[in-house]
């Protein structure tokens, strides 16, 4: 809306130049042609034309449009607040906050004030410098209770509010920080500060003062549409003489201060002795009783535990008699066992004995009955047969002899006598074997 505005009032001064120069151009040609004129009259000339007035007056009129839509613009920016101001009727009510608003041109116009925070802030001495720069904090000087000069360096944060600003602009002075927020101020930290000695404002009821000036300023400003937000006392600055004074006061102070410090310290020492040696001297009692209940309990452990101990002992020889007549009758037992199991070794050794001879004898038996029956078959077929004989002797000597031929008659065969000789054995034999003998069995 700022730019509107001003486009609206560049236009219209615009078309007022341009229609003023619209007249100084025809005035301009009118002065040229009387001019030409009066240096030859015979000289023809075209009249010049006349002078636009009308179109002149057209344009100044048309540019009145734009000028008052921009005059009816009124532009509040952002921090500040305003109010609207009659030609007529004076202070109208309502406040214009930040923003574009419309008022009426050439009737209307608004105030604008600053609703941000301001400070206002005091130094306690004068700065070293002679030459007082621009806009150097105030010195603000107040009386202490005996009569001493005390400097104080305050600050104060404020601001206008907006929502009395009407009254604000009716009733106050358009310099509000210089004529009604410092005089408040300083005549507020002057009333209070006689009611303090020097002493008690620079140390024991420096808060109580700022508190108190800070709620008579909110009162006295607050009245007035004016809000403190805070009110800081920085530094409290005393008199050269007083402060030397003080200062060695303070010393003093700080020495019997420290002093006594020193003096409690040794008589906390002293007490922490005593209450150390009353702590050792109970801590040995209580060590003397602890060990002395400990033998006691250790005695009783040992008696409950004798108590215990002798039936385990009486259990454990008991335990121990069993264990040794088990052992002795398992001995007896094994003992016994091992000459049943050698008696029974020694039965069936025998019996083994006994089957193995009554086994021997059987198969001696029907070896003999095998042979003699082999023999009497031979026999037999030797009778039938004797040509069987040099068979036999051939299968006997068959791995010395591989071919043997002999005479169908036996003459000149070289075994005959062998066999005249062997007859006579091999008969009994036979004999012996038709009738064995009867073998006698052992048991």
């Amino acid at each position: 809306m700022l730019v509107i505005k001003y486009l609206l009032m560049l236009g219209a001064v615009a078309m007022m130049v341009i229609a003023a120069a619209i007249i100084l151009y025809d005035l301009y040609l009118l002065f040229e042609y009387r001019r030409r004129l009066a240096l030859d009259p015979d000289l023809p000339l075209p009249l010049p034309r006349p002078l636009r007035w009308k179109d002149a007056l057209r344009l100044a009129a048309l540019s009145l449009v734009p000028l008052l839509l921009g005059l009816s613009i009124a532009v509040v920016p952002s921090g500040m607040a305003g109010v609207r101001v009659s030609e007529f009727s004076g202070t109208r009510p309502g406040v214009l906050y930040p923003g574009s608003h419309l008022i009426t041109p050439l009737v209307d116009s608004v105030a604008l004030y600053d609703v941000r925070d301001k400070v206002y802030t005091t130094v306690a001495s004068e700065p070293i410098k002679k030459d007082k720069e621009a806009g150097q904090p105030e010195v603000l000087k107040v009386q202490a209770k005996e009569g001493l000069p005390i400097g104080l360096a305050i600050s104060v944060r404020y601001h206008l509010d907006a929502g009395r600003l009407v009254y604000i602009h009716n009733t106050l002075p358009s310099a509000l920080d210089t004529e009604v927020v410092q005089p408040v101020i300083g005549s507020s930290f002057r009333g209070i500060a006689p009611n303090y000695t020097v002493r008690e404002a620079f140390a024991a009821k420096r808060e109580e003062i700022r508190k108190r000036a800070s709620d008579e300023i909110t009162h006295k400003l607050g009245a007035d549409g004016i809000v403190v937000k805070e009110v800081m006392l920085r530094e409290v600055q005393l008199p050269p003489e007083y402060a030397k004074g003080l200062e060695g006061l303070l010393l003093k102070e700080q020495e019997n201060d420290q002093m006594g410090v020193q003096a409690e310290i040794k008589q906390k020492e002293v007490r922490v002795a005593e209450y150390e040696a009353e702590a050792d001297k109970v801590r040995e009692e209580k060590k003397a009783e602890a060990d002395a209940k400990v033998r006691v309990l250790q005695a009783k452990a040992e008696a409950d535990a004798m108590q215990y101990t002798l039936p385990l002992k009486e259990k454990q020889i008991e335990q121990t008699r069993l264990e040794s007549e088990a052992r002795k009758e398992a001995t007896v037992k094994s003992a016994e066992a091992s000459a049943q199991a050698k008696v029974i070794d020694s039965r069936a050794e025998l019996e083994r004995r006994n089957l193995l001879a009554d086994a021997e004898a059987n198969r001696i038996r029907v070896t003999a009955k095998a042979d003699l029956e082999r023999m009497q078959g031979e026999a037999a077929m030797l009778k039938q047969s004797p040509l069987l004989i040099n068979k036999i002797i051939a299968e006997r000597l068959s791995d010395k002899l591989q071919i043997m031929m002999v005479p169908a008659d036996g003459k000149y065969f070289f075994a005959s006598d062998v066999l005249r000789g062997q007859m006579p054995q091999i008969m009994r034999q036979q004999d012996e074997a038709a009738d064995p003998p009867h073998p006698v069995q052992s048991r």
